[in-house]
């Protein structure tokens, strides 16, 4: 079970983990290469300080989201997706939950990872692309099956590492140019606005945020979700992301990546062995759990954490080497657009209407779970689509953050002055308070 990662139950006091060893691997997630594509996308259309408000303004709203998410998955020793049938979707909704992680997060493994072998081909020749996309997707599968504590000594490794190659890089770059000029030039490109550029952002580590509570039931206190929270995300957001900016500005394009390969020909390839690594095992591994509790609830099977992953590395590795992902990027496009009220649904569930709290509370001192929960609530599926609705379709704003707000809004309404319906099917708890 210890090395299941405990799935589908509590995870125990015993296993829990220094705040410090999550803050790495979060920091690791956050300060990826796709930070850097983000800070070169807002450097290529805002000034510097622009993008700073942009950043802050997005991250800002990012870690409110975070921290939330995170201190539920602290207090209950969850996952999301198990979380969720206690935080508004009941046992059915949940696996909607984990499908939509498994699919979204296993869909961006075999992206990155044929990111991965299409960076090694290029500065190492030798093997064809597919060759290395399954040598890198068999490497991180390996890495993710083995579970929390060696996805924790993986970041102890790659994420110094990354800062470090890529620091050197990045200096030798700067180095060429007056950093007061490129802090004050104007766009190198079509300009983005302030609520494009916030918008950037949110919704970049949206799906990070929503999976918050699969890293952060290894905390031991809430003071442990909130610093790890405010460091690694404010870190990565602006070491990482107003280094992109910069380097935007210096190369006047979003290329950046070109820019720093360019440069550093075999650090470019630890770099990138870095980068990848430390945000591809953490997508497989949120979508092994997410799988783990689909099954449970749709089938009713219990599959190990370690088999889930060995699938879906397979799957996502077989793709990437088969060169077809690149036709999915819109589909998983398209699944960020409806993620974002799963946070505000969980938020307002468990925060405000707290439907389920008592039932989590009493059982939580014994390591148990609460009786199952209803396999539907209809309120939940509502605020999913308008919250989903609204973010896609509502004008002003920011798209992330109104359709967040918008099911937490809803949902709070309907559990405080009619209350969370009756299920629509199965036995379990009684959802009028």
């Amino acid at each position: 079970m210890a090395h299941d990662d405990y799935s589908l139950r509590r995870l125990p006091d015993e296993a829990r983990t220094s705040w410090f060893s999550v803050a790495v691997q979060r920091f690791g997630q956050v300060s990826a290469f796709h930070q850097f594509l983000l800070g070169a996308t807002l450097g290529l259309g805002m000034t510097f300080w622009d993008a700073v408000l942009a950043i802050t303004l997005g991250s800002v709203m990012l870690e409110i989201v975070t921290i939330l998410m995170g201190v539920a998955g602290m207090r209950e020793s969850l996952s999301t997706s198990v979380l969720a049938r206690w935080a508004g979707f009941g046992g059915r909704g949940s696996a909607l939950v984990g499908l939509l992680v498994t699919l979204s997060l296993a869909g961006w493994f075999g992206v990155q990872n044929d990111v991965f072998a299409h960076g090694l081909h290029a500065l190492m020749g030798g093997p064809p692309v597919w060759v290395w996309a399954v040598v890198g997707g068999m490497a991180v599968t390996a890495v993710v099956v083995a579970g929390f504590h060696t996805m924790a000594w993986t970041a102890y490794l790659t994420v110094p590492a990354f800062l470090l190659l890529t620091g050197w890089t990045i200096v030798s770059e700067l180095s060429r140019h007056d950093l007061a000029q490129l802090v004050g030039m104007p766009a190198p490109g079509p300009a983005l606005s302030l609520a494009q550029g916030t918008t950037l952002v949110a919704g970049a580590f949206i799906m990070g945020a929503v999976m918050t509570p699969d890293m952060t039931r290894f905390n031991r206190r809430v003071g442990d979700v909130v610093k790890q929270t405010l460091i690694s995300v404010t870190l990565g957001e602006y070491l990482i992301g107003l280094t992109g900016v910069l380097l935007a500005h210096a190369a006047r394009s979003a290329d950046v990546v070109a820019v720093i390969m360019s440069n550093s020909g075999v650090i470019g390839t630890l770099i990138m062995v870095a980068a990848i690594m430390k945000i591809n095992d953490w997508n497989l591994y949120s979508a092994s759990l997410g799988l783990v509790n689909t099954v449970d609830m749709l089938l009713r099977r219990q599959i190990s954490r370690a088999r889930a992953t060995l699938w879906l590395g397979a799957l996502g590795t077989g793709l990437s080497a088969w060169g077809i992902l690149d036709h999915f990027t819109v589909f998983l496009t398209w699944i960020g657009v409806v993620t974002p009220p799963v946070a505000g649904i969980v938020i307002a569930e468990y925060f405000v209407v707290r439907t389920w709290r008592a039932q989590l509370e009493e059982t939580r001192a014994a390591g148990k779970l609460p009786d199952d929960p209803p396999d539907w609530v209809p309120a939940s599926l509502v605020c999913w689509v308008v919250g989903a609705a609204v973010g896609f379709l509502v004008p002003v704003g920011i798209p992330t953050i109104n359709s967040v707000v918008a099911a937490f809004a809803l949902y709070a309404v309907i559990g405080k002055t009619v209350g969370i319906t009756r299920p629509l099917s199965g036995s379990g708890v009684d959802t009028h308070r």
